[in-house]
Order: C-alpha cells, then sequence, then structure tokens
C-alpha cells in the first residue's frame, strides 16, 4: 500500500466520494451535496491543506485531509485532521490507523506542535483517536428543540 498526495484525477475521486466521508463520519446525520463539499473543502485546500490518499494497485482505499486550524480562544495555529475515509470495502484492515500516521507524520514535518480533530460522539474512529494519543479537550454538546 502507498500513502502519499493524490494527484488531479485522484482528487477528483477523493472529492466525488467525501459526501459518503461525511454522512458516514456524522453517522448519517448529515448527508451533504457536492456543492457543499465543495464550499466546505476548497476553502481549506486554498488555504494550503491537502489530501493524503491510501491506494494498492492504483486503487484508491481510503484518505485523511490534513491542514492548519486556529485557536478561537488563544489564537494558536495548530494541525487539523479534517477528514479520514476507508472506503466501505477496504475497512477493517488498518488503512485508518496508516493514514493517520502518515497525516501526524506530515503535520509534524509541517512544524505543528499539536494535532487536533473532531468527532461525532458514538463515532467508531474515536477508539482508534484515542489509542494513538488523542484525548478530549472541548465537548460540543445539544439540545433538540
Amino acid at each position: 500500500m502507498d500513502i502519499r498526495k493524490p494527484n488531479d484525477f485522484e482528487l477528483k475521486k477523493v472529492l466525488s466520494l467525501s459526501p459518503q466521508a461525511v454522512f458516514d463520519g456524522t453517522l448519517g446525520e448529515v448527508e451533504p451535496t457536492k456543492e457543499k463539499i465543495d464550499q466546505l473543502v476548497k476553502p481549506l485546500l486554498e488555504k494550503g491543506s491537502y489530501y493524503l490518499i491510501a491506494t494498492k494497485k492504483d486503487k484508491l482505499m481510503g484518505w485523511i485531509l490534513i491542514g492548519a486550524s486556529k485557536d478561537q480562544f488563544t489564537d494558536m495555529t495548530n494541525g487539523f485532521i479534517y477528514e479520514l475515509f476507508v472506503i466501505e470495502e477496504f475497512r477493517g484492515n488498518g488503512i485508518s490507523k496508516m493514514l493517520m500516521g502518515a497525516g501526524i507524520d506530515h503535520l509534524k514535518q509541517d512544524g505543528y506542535l499539536e494535532i487536533r480533530l473532531s468527532a461525532f460522539a458514538g463515532n467508531q474512529a474515536i477508539k482508534l483517536y484515542e489509542k494513538l494519543g488523542f484525548s478530549i479537550r472541548t465537548v460540543t454538546m445539544s439540545l433538540q428543540l
């Protein structure tokens, strides 16, 4: 398996599948359109965020979207993992762990001293994040009216 930045064709494929990634990551609560993904992701890419993809024999298996984020209280800039996704047929093979490792390595090389991410409560990936040393920093709560 190879983990690397995508070429233009591969980036288009990732962006076309990204609505499914958001749907899965939000446990089915958010079903974004391609236009909404473009609205969310394009500004990140324009500001220097980038994807790393996992491939085997030119077959896309998954990706991670990494970049910078500014802490709203301290104005400190941190590394941020915006998206992690493994295509369903490839799940259960440790690809998420390898993508996270590569993403963390890249963010370290980019000079960040801290890395953050957000995850929906109940998302199975939280277990992986905790195994990798991530801890809960903030909790967002919701009240349905």
